[in-house]
């Protein structure tokens, strides 16, 4: 089963219609951005990601620690 041409102009008709050539007319640049962005988010995010494994493959890891960890006062049991 294909669509012929009728079935094609009858079917862009109602796009027409339902949205307005102004509309169906930003559809383009709109959709173009979308698509960009979304490659541009993908590849942030490999790149992100193949940072990370880098430096967990080399031993770059941050040694991340507070103040209140490093104290030698004991720590008193709040479930007395």
């Amino acid at each position: 089963m294909s669509f012929g041409i009728t079935e094609l102009l009858i079917v862009l008709a109602i796009v027409i219609v339902l949205f307005g050539a102004k509309r169906i007319k930003n559809l383009g640049p709109d959709l173009g951005s979308a698509i960009k962005g979304f490659r541009s988010a993908l590849s942030d995010n490999n790149d992100e990601e193949k940072a990370s494994t880098d430096s967990a493959a080399t031993g770059n890891v941050e040694n991340v620690s507070s103040e209140a960890d490093s104290d030698d006062t004991p720590k008193q049991d709040t479930n007395v």
